[in-house]
């Protein structure tokens, strides 16, 4: 099987949550004696300890806290106001404490969770990175939030006054980051940051010489273009000029109750160019850090996303009037292609997304056939209150990567939404595909919302059974609540024939195939979803091990390298590359990767595992099952075990494997007998009792679970219940039962360690290791 260590979510989904972070650093610490920098700290804790935001977020269970040394990171998983009031308290705070001096940076982003060296619970991701980023371009004194925090501010009254914008600053590896400094009477520093003064007094420095040398170059620029128009012209970019990306568009209305309406409205008018088969439209995943207010290099976004035309705008709602204005820029060349402004009713905007996406297509040059057409200028409803409460569905239900919260909220949005219009079929789709996604991911997995989502799909198939949509809602209602898999394939196939750029049926029909074994079909699919939705973590992801189950580690590692450079240090992207590496014989490179920060606990263990250092490997496993869960638990257990053993330490190894059946035969109980999860339950149990010896049980449980799950029936996970028996059959010393079985397997397509090189260094083979038989599979070329 491919360790947790590897991957566990990435079968399925990777999981990032959104969080708000307040980045602290004393100015001035390393100039200080030791003695003086113990003080500063434990001042600085006492300081922000007594900040009644930090108490709330703490009582609450909605803080983490992570100490940098000459500072903190603080967490806060409640809004972006949280951290931010946080910091406005702690700068208050300082007037009673004159020689503590301090700069705070905070930034909402995606962050994930991991166990650290020390095998304490932490967080990584970009909302700490940038956090940081943020907070290095301001000096003692300032509050400085990146663009996205102020922009969540600015809707406030209360806020809005004391939000200055610096503009862009540029950061680490180059990054640039959109900047604004919070400051009132009683907190903050109202003074330009250093940085900014450098920037602005370098820009008038450039300006000047920039006139000195357009003169000069004026002559030759001339003379060459009278030489270069003479010859022929030919572009060597690949981008299309049929290719566009659908930046946040600025909410402008003064009812913050109405900022859903502007990312319903871009939801929509995505969902609508996503039925034009002749466009390459981006997903909203990639394209929601462009929000509107961060500086935006229109010509980075376009090559960073892989376009060549932009369109940026603004919505405004006051009442039942709404203005939409809407350009359309060549990011090349930053010119504007097409300029609108829309002022309409409520009940006149019903079909303005479709208005929209017909225009803009026609701008880019674009073709749609009749049938595209009327899909897109399609009226979804007549009822004013119905589309609303449907917006704020689409709203809802398009972070739904970033948040899982808001899946129940989108739900009642669309429950809302056909009630007030039974006719509704748009509606009644959505809403079923909100109630198989509350199902599938665990929040309600009761009859009742299964049902619900049956019910709600079959009102749309009776309203409008050729809809895309209800296709779509059919595909995920028969791929999430029921499993079967070939006919949510057929349905998903159906909707992706209108919904030719739609990310989330691209990735749906991928998923599926992978899972069917068809995976030629699964990675071209796969890579179009990255190619449509390129700064995706997730997709990205799923894509790497794809290639990883295929035996295709070089084009693994090219997918690493592309979700490390979005986010730096990635821990998925680094224990996947990690494995690539290992899996095709270079595990110097694979040490290097694994002393990247973003690398984890279990990754190191099983480092030190593969390397021989098994009392090393037993003290990591231990540290890194503290804070593990489910099946991540289940596999540190058994490696624990193996290192245990294989350290003499025979008694602890008795101990783990014990803890292993108790645990897996509790689990047992509780789920249904001829499921899925059964299966892998059995071989785990199967690989424990092979651990203490109990050749019988050990046999009998790994057959079950492949009796439960057989590979002819699951080509995707069947192999790891044979992965699974050939191991057990290996720890009980049978060569010659596991050695057929891993022979097969070398030649499988499947999510499994079994390669010449991972069975090469992998201790777990080693009682079998000297067989002939075995000598002969692991001679094999390196890939």
């Amino acid at each position: 099987m491919v360790s947790a260590a590897m991957t566990t979510e990435v079968k399925k989904e990777v999981s990032l949550e959104i969080a708000h972070v307040l980045f602290i650093d004393i100015v001035g610490y390393s100039k200080l004696s030791i003695n003086d920098q113990r003080a500063a700290v434990d001042e600085l804790t006492s300081v922000v300890r007594g900040s009644e935001q930090f108490q709330k977020a703490e009582a609450a269970d909605k803080l983490v806290k992570i100490p940098a040394g000459d500072g903190m990171a603080l967490v806060f998983y409640t809004s972006s106001e949280g951290p931010v009031q946080c910091a406005t308290e702690i700068s208050r705070a300082l007037k009673n404490h004159p020689k503590l001096q301090l700069r705070m940076g905070v930034h909402s982003g995606p962050i994930s969770g991991l166990v650290d060296v020390t095998g304490r619970a932490n967080v990584a991701g970009a909302g700490i990175n940038v956090a940081q980023r943020v907070m290095d371009c301001g000096d003692a004194g300032h509050i400085l939030l990146s663009q996205r925090v102020a922009e969540d501010l600015d809707q406030y009254d209360p806020w809005r006054p004391l939000l200055h914008d610096l503009g862009a600053c540029e950061v680490k590896h180059g990054l640039r980051v959109g900047v604004a400094n919070l400051y009132g009477d009683e907190f903050g520093n109202p003074q330009l940051p250093k940085k900014f003064e450098m920037l602005k007094k370098h820009r008038a420095r450039l300006r000047w010489g920039a006139v000195a040398t357009a003169l000069l170059l004026l002559g030759a620029i001339v003379a060459a273009f009278v030489i270069v128009s003479r010859r022929p012209t030919r572009s060597n970019s690949t981008i299309t000029d049929k290719s566009i990306a659908v930046l946040p568009l600025e909410n402008l209305s003064e009812e913050k109750e109405n900022a859903f309406f502007a990312d319903g409205v871009q939801e929509e008018l995505l969902s609508n160019l996503a039925k034009i088969k002749d466009l390459k439209v981006i997903s909203r995943t990639s394209v929601m850090q462009y929000k509107s207010g961060i500086t935006r290099n229109l010509r980075e976004i376009a090559q960073q996303l892989g376009v060549s035309n932009v369109v940026e705008g603004s919505v405004r709602r006051s009442g039942n009037h709404i203005r939409v204005s809407v350009q359309l820029i060549d990011a090349l060349t930053d010119r504007h292609i097409w300029v609108q402004n829309y002022d309409r009713t409520l009940a006149d905007s019903l079909a303005l997304q479709g208005e929209l996406a017909t225009e803009i297509a026609a701008e880019v040059g674009a073709t749609l056939s009749p049938q595209e057409k009327a899909r897109v200028e399609a009226r979804p409803t007549k009822n004013t209150a119905a589309y609303d409460a449907y917006l704020r569905g689409r709203a809802l239900a398009a972070g739904l990567t970033t948040d899982q919260s808001n899946q129940e909220s989108a739900a009642r949005s669309f429950q809302e939404a056909v009630t007030l219009d039974p006719s509704f079929a748009l509606a009644w789709a959505y809403l079923s595909c909100a109630q198989s996604s509350v199902y599938w991911t665990g929040i309600d997995s009761t009859p009742a919302r299964l049902a619900a989502a049956k019910d709600a799909a079959d009102h749309a198939v009776a309203l409008q059974p050729t809809l895309p949509e209800t296709h779509l809602a059919l595909g995920y209602y028969r791929h999430y609540g029921v499993r079967d898999f070939n006919g949510a394939l057929a349905e998903f196939q159906l909707a992706q024939k209108s919904l030719p750029n739609d990310v989330g049926v691209l990735r749906a029909i991928g998923l599926i195939q992978r899972r069917l074994g068809h995976w030629d079909e699964a990675i071209a699919v796969l890579r179009r979803v990255v190619e449509l939705d390129p700064r995706n973590i997730e997709s990205a992801s799923i894509l790497a091990f794809s290639y990883i189950s295929t035996r295709r580690f070089s084009d693994a590692l090219v997918v690493c390298d592309h979700i490390l450079a979005v986010e730096p240090p990635n821990t998925q992207a680094v224990n996947l590359k990690t494995w690539s590496l290992w899996a095709m014989g270079n595990p110097e490179a694979a040490d290097l990767v694994v002393a990247n920060p973003g690398a984890s606990l279990h990754l190191r263990a099983h480092q030190a595992l593969n390397k021989r250092r098994y009392a090393e490997a037993a003290d990591l496993f231990s540290k890194a099952l503290k804070d593990a869960r489910g099946d991540e638990k289940k596999e540190i257990l058994l490696d624990l075990g193996l290192a245990q053993q294989r350290a003499g330490n025979v008694a602890a190894s008795k101990v783990t494997y014990q803890q292993g059946v108790q645990e897996i035969t509790q689990e047992l109980s509780t789920v249904a007998a001829d499921a899925g999860p059964a299966a892998q339950l059995h071989s785990l149990l199967g690989v424990d009792y092979a651990g203490l010896g109990d050749a019988d049980s050990a046999i009998s449980e790994g057959k079950k679970g492949i009796a439960l799950q057989p590979t002819s029936e699951d080509p995707f996970e069947g192999p790891e219940r044979q992965e699974q028996m050939a191991q057990i059959y290996a720890l009980l010393g049978n060569a010659d039962e596991a050695i057929p079985i891993l022979k097969h397997l070398l030649h499988t397509s499947s999510p499994t360690e079994i390669t010449p090189e991972l069975m090469r260094i992998n201790p777990i083979w080693d009682s079998i290791r000297n067989d002939p038989r075995f000598q002969e599979l692991v001679a094999e070329k390196k890939p």
